[in-house]
C-alpha cells in the first residue's frame, strides 16, 4: 500500500457525510491539527483515526451482534416474549435510531432495504434445505426465519455504505457496473440453484478475479490516503464477517448442522461464500454510490 499527503486536510470539507458525522469531523480536524505530518506519532494517528472510522462504519452491526451475545448470556428463559421477537424488536429499534440521529441517510436507506429483502429471501430457502436453522420460536418470523435474521444482512449494508463516504473512497480501473451486476446476479442466483445442478461458486470466482483484479482502491484515512487491491478488501472483510458468524452462532442466534450437538467453529470454507456474498454487497451499494475514479492521476500529491 502506498500513502500520499497533504498539508491541510481540512481544506476540502468531506462531502456526504451526515450532520452529526460532519460535526464529529469537524471537531477531530480541530484537535488534530498541528500534530506532526512524520514519525511514529504521525503514524500512531493514522492508525487510530483509521480504527475510529471503521468502528463508526460498524456500528449498525457491531449493536446487532451486542444485543444477540447479550440475549444469550441474560435474556430469560421464561420471559413472556421469545428471545427471537426480542432481537427483532431490538434490531428495528437500532434501525431506526440510525435514521433518527441521521447516522444513515434516506438515500442509502433503500439500499439497506434492498439487502434486507434479499437476504431473508436467501433466509427461506437455505433454512427450508437444511443449510442452518434458528429456534422455533416467537411470532415474528416468516415460516422458520425470525425477521431478525433480515437484519443481520442490513448490517452488512450499512458497513458497506457508511465506510464508502467515511473514508472517501475512489477507484481506479474500476469494472463496468453492468458487467459486474451480472456476476452478482450469478452469485445470488448459484446460493439457490447449486443444490440442484452444479455448484458453480468457483467459476464465479474467477470471474470476480478477471473483473476486479486490476481495481485499486483509494481510500482517506486523515492526511494519508492509501491505495490497496480491492480483491484484498474483499478478503478481509468476508474474514470479519466469518468472525462475526461465530460469535452469532455461539450466541445460539442461528446454528449450522455441525454445531446442533454442541457449538464448533464455523467451517472456514464459509469464507469463500461471504466473499462472494461480498461480491452482491459492493454492486449492490454501486447503484447507491457510482464508484468514483481518484480526483488527481496516479502518483502525485492527492488532495484532503
Amino acid at each position: 500500500m502506498a500513502p500520499s499527503e497533504t498539508s491541510d486536510p481540512a481544506a476540502d470539507p468531506r462531502r456526504g457525510l451526515t450532520r452529526p458525522e460532519a460535526a464529529i469531523d469537524r471537531a477531530a480536524h480541530r484537535l488534530l491539527q498541528g500534530r506532526p505530518e512524520r514519525g511514529p506519532r504521525h503514524v500512531f494517528v493514522e492508525c487510530a483515526v483509521f480504527v475510529l472510522k471503521q468502528a463508526w462504519a460498524c456500528v449498525f452491526g457491531a449493536l446487532l451482534l451486542a444485543v444477540i451475545v447479550a440475549a444469550r448470556l441474560w435474556y430469560p428463559d421464561d420471559a413472556p416474549l421469545a428471545r427471537n421477537d426480542a432481537l427483532t424488536i431490538a434490531a428495528i429499534l437500532i434501525q431506526i435510531g440510525m435514521l433518527v440521529f441521521r447516522l444513515e441517510s434516506g438515500r442509502e436507506l433503500w439500499v439497506i432495504v434492498l439487502f434486507h429483502i434479499t437476504g431473508t429471501a436467501m433466509e427461506l430457502f437455505k433454512t427450508d434445505v437444511g443449510s442452518w436453522a434458528y429456534e422455533a420460536e416467537g411470532v415474528l418470523r416468516i415460516g422458520a426465519v425470525p425477521l431478525f435474521s433480515g437484519f443481520m444482512y442490513a448490517a452488512v449494508g450499512s458497513y458497506m455504505v457508511r465506510v464508502y463516504r467515511l473514508h472517501d473512497l475512489r477507484f481506479d480501473r474500476y469494472p463496468r457496473v453492468w458487467a459486474t451486476t451480472l456476476v452478482a446476479v450469478g452469485i445470488y442466483v448459484n446460493f439457490f440453484s447449486h443444490h440442484y445442478i452444479w455448484d458453480l461458486r468457483w467459476v464465479l470466482l474467477a470471474l470476480v478475479v478477471l473483473l476486479w483484479w486490476r481495481t485499486v482502491m483509494h481510500f482517506r484515512v486523515w492526511r494519508v490516503t492509501l491505495r490497496v487491491p480491492l480483491l484484498l478488501v474483499f478478503a478481509g472483510v468476508a474474514v470479519f464477517i466469518w468472525l462475526a458468524e461465530n460469535i452469532g452462532t455461539w450466541a445460539g442466534a442461528w446454528l449450522y448442522p455441525h454445531q446442533e450437538g454442541g457449538w464448533e467453529l464455523v467451517s472456514p470454507q464459509k469464507l469463500v461464500a461471504w466473499f462472494l456474498l461480498m461480491i452482491i454487497s459492493v454492486v449492490m451499494v454501486t447503484w447507491v454510490y457510482q464508484p468514483r475514479p481518484p480526483e488527481v492521476p496516479e502518483g502525485s500529491a492527492e488532495r484532503a
